[in-house]
């Protein structure tokens, strides 16, 4: 990469947005690779889910020499997938202690996602959440958590415990306003547990370009011209009212009086950022999404291309709100069921997380079995 192409993720991070990576695997970690792209690249994070692990355990052998000293110590499916899992995270978090001690506990931060299939079991997330966090054993780590109904009490019960975590599959606005109630709430229940709360961390992962994805669908079966008009235009008006409600919410006097007991605010993050349309420009779900305090987590090759290729100048995000409720307006005036894409978006993503998981444990079910023969 060339040095003009490091000055726009140096404009990136200097316009106050943390870039975070949106990938782990043990090929990364033993090759140098993360390294470099930290040491490169301004990436001061990382993220996980179900689906990022599931392809990179069914990738190369990586993996398969400590599969096979878990199958000689007798290891379960499920205890191998925890050790195979959490050791990479590990490892990461090791690799970022230096980011997180330079920036104070803000960035240098690695999340790993409670099991996908608990998203409707409230009490089960909670421990299944303090259960990670003391198995990584790492103060910069984030507890995944999905920001369905029944995850909103975990998230609460989680920070509740002192445990930093990352609010996953946020589509709505709606939504995002409970997760930050949710915040709130556990920062409260932390303070009179006895945490310090200068030491608990959170971001609210709003998920980007799944919803021009749904949106775009939608506008494309109504075929009008009104309609194609509105092409492209959901998913960057949607992460704007986010910012919105964002800055709503910690202007109130309840996050005041948070805040004078050393809170740390819980930045939003853009996620799924990689541009799923190829007529759309590559980097749109970062360049369009610059503001400070927030994190954008990508793809290598949307990392890459911002590198190339983005214009970053400056702010494209405060003061959009009045602009970015009137797509909204007009998507509801053509046609399109708002709440109902929401719904949709959440559904499909713990689904699609659920199958992620399970061939997962497919996956290393079969690497056990090789590993006993």
């Amino acid at each position: 990469m060339s040095e003009s192409n490091k000055d726009q993720l140096a404009l990136l991070s200097q316009a106050g947005v943390s870039i975070w990576l949106d990938d782990l695997s043990r090929e990364r970690l033993d090759s140098g690779n993360l390294a470099g792209l930290i040491r490169d690249q301004h990436v001061v994070g990382v993220t996980t889910n179900p689906t990022i692990f599931a392809n990179a355990l069914s990738a190369g052998e990586a993996y398969d020499e400590q599969v096979r000293e878990l199958a000689a110590r007798g290891a379960d499916l499920a205890q191998t997938v925890r050790e195979l899992t959490t050791t990479d995270v590990r490892n990461a978090a090791d690799l970022f202690r230096h980011v997180y001690r330079a920036s104070n506990g803000v960035d240098g931060r690695v999340s790993i996602e409670v099991d996908p299939r608990l998203a409707k079991d409230a009490e089960r997330t909670a421990a299944e959440a303090k259960d990670l966090w003391k198995t990584v054993d790492r103060p910069n780590i984030f507890i995944k958590i999905p920001a369905t109904e029944e995850g909103l009490p975990a998230i609460t019960a989680t920070l509740a415990e002192g445990i930093s975590v990352n609010v996953t599959l946020i589509f709505s606005v709606e939504r995002y306003r409970k997760v930050i109630e949710a915040f709130f709430a556990g920062l409260e229940q932390a303070k009179a547990n006895g945490h310090d709360l200068r030491t608990i961390e959170s971001v609210a992962s709003f998920f980007v370009s799944r919803v021009d994805t749904e949106v775009d669908k939608r506008l494309d079966a109504l075929g009008t011209d009104e309609a194609k008009a509105l092409r492209g235009e959901a998913a960057i008006a949607n992460a704007r009212l986010a910012y919105a409600a964002y800055e709503e919410l910690f202007a109130s006097d309840r996050w005041a009086a948070l805040k004078a007991e050393g809170a740390n605010s819980q930045r939003p993050l853009w996620a799924s950022t990689g541009v799923k349309d190829p007529s759309y420009s590559d980097t749109r779900y970062v360049d369009q999404l610059v503001v400070a305090n927030t994190v954008n987590t990508m793809p290598e090759k949307t990392l890459f291309a911002v590198g190339d290729h983005a214009e970053i100048d400056g702010d494209k995000v405060t003061g959009t709100g009045a602009k970015a409720q009137a797509v909204f307006d007009q998507l509801s005036n053509v046609g399109i069921d708002v709440p109902d894409v929401f719904r949709t978006l959440e559904d499909e993503g713990v689904e699609k997380f659920e199958k992620s998981w399970q061939e997962l444990l497919d996956t290393v079910e079969g690497q056990l079995g090789k590993a006993k023969n």
